[in-house]
């Protein structure tokens, strides 16, 4: 059952946060009620707060208004939501917002963070012997300052029980479209994700990363223009000896050096780059998976199906109904 409307959002904002952790998912909130509230009843009713109240720089320099955290007394909360950022290399969770969150998240029906807000919540106790995310930059720190919190360090966003949290920036969007699904249905998080032009709802358990890109991480970007060719022609045969042809390298010293560069085989990062290709076809478009496996160097339909079996242990026509953006199943109710 959807939460009874309007679900009240608190989002809680400081000093140095990112602008984005914060807006992204206001916005996002915001372009759901504002699509789906065409009866007069919104969705979400959303309130920026800090320790203090008043205006609040963000580390972009822009200052976000916002209402004290008394302001919330005897407001009941759907949702509480912090924003990550900071200054510098060492996050501070304020203890005044600490003190509150340890206080009031117990009264609210679920509990989200992005970034590094996963810090704050971790300070307030609530990710003891839970799962989550945070930025990939910040994974060690959180393991080490909160060694009993269970970080995951790859995924967009994580879902325990009633916490969420997600890794940085641009996922607290995935994030908000996420926690939108779970309010009022796949149908209104996909025209919301479509209003706000982001061409896909990227699921939790994706990575944070697309392959090239992780790899490139590893490797200091040595393989960068072989990569970039390699996704520009995944129809075309892409066996070890091409790819060394196309690297100016034989073939034995292209896989030796490929190997100890990016820590996974030529062959390995062809599947997975075709792989995210198919999954990117069939969330964005319409087209057959006949063609989306030829398009993708699969081959065949049934080569797809045993690649997608395999790694993501669902079939392509599966994956297309939970994450297409031009699936449309029913409404919860109320929705």
């Amino acid at each position: 059952m959807p939460p009874t409307r309007p679900c009240r959002i608190v989002l809680l904002a400081y000093q140095d946060m990112n602008l984005l952790d914060l807006t992204g998912p206001l916005q996002a909130f915001a372009s759901a009620t504002r699509r789906h509230s065409a009866d007069g009843s919104p969705l979400y009713e959303t309130i920026v707060a800090s320790a203090e109240g008043g205006l609040v720089a963000s580390s972009a320099g822009l200052a976000v208004m916002t209402v004290p955290l008394t302001a919330l007394d005897g407001l009941d909360i759907d949702t509480l939501l912090v924003a990550g950022g900071c200054a510098g290399d060492t996050y501070f969770a304020p203890p005044a917002l600490v003190d509150w969150i340890r206080l009031r998240a117990p009264m609210a029906r679920r509990v989200a963070s992005v970034c590094t807000g996963a810090f704050m919540l971790a300070a307030a106790g609530l990710l003891d012997g839970r799962r989550a995310a945070t930025h990939w930059e910040w994974v060690a720190r959180l393991r080490r300052l909160h060694p009993q919190v269970q970080v995951d360090e790859d995924k967009i966003y994580v879902r325990d029980g009633q916490l969420w949290s997600s890794a940085g920036v641009s996922a607290g969007i995935d994030l908000a479209l996420a926690l939108i699904e779970d309010d009022y249905g796949h149908r209104v998080a996909i025209e919301t994700a479509r209003q706000m032009v982001v061409f896909m709802k990227r699921a939790g358990g994706q990575s944070q990363f697309s392959a090239p890109l992780s790899a490139q991480a590893r490797e200091n970007g040595r393989f960068a223009g072989l990569h970039a060719w390699m996704a520009a022609n995944l129809d075309n045969d892409l066996r070890v000896e091409r790819l060394a042809e196309q690297a100016g390298m034989g073939a034995r010293t292209f896989a030796r050096t490929y190997v100890a560069q990016t820590g996974c085989t030529p062959a390995a990062m062809v599947e997975t780059m075709r792989l995210e290709a198919a999954r990117r076809a069939l969330e964005e478009s319409e087209q057959p998976i006949k063609a989306i496996a030829a398009a993708t160097g699969h081959g065949t339909e049934q080569n797809l199906r045993r690649v997608f079996l395999r790694r993501l242990g669902t079939t392509p026509g599966d994956y297309r109904k939970c994450f297409s953006a031009a699936s449309t199943p029913t409404l919860s109710s109320g929705a």
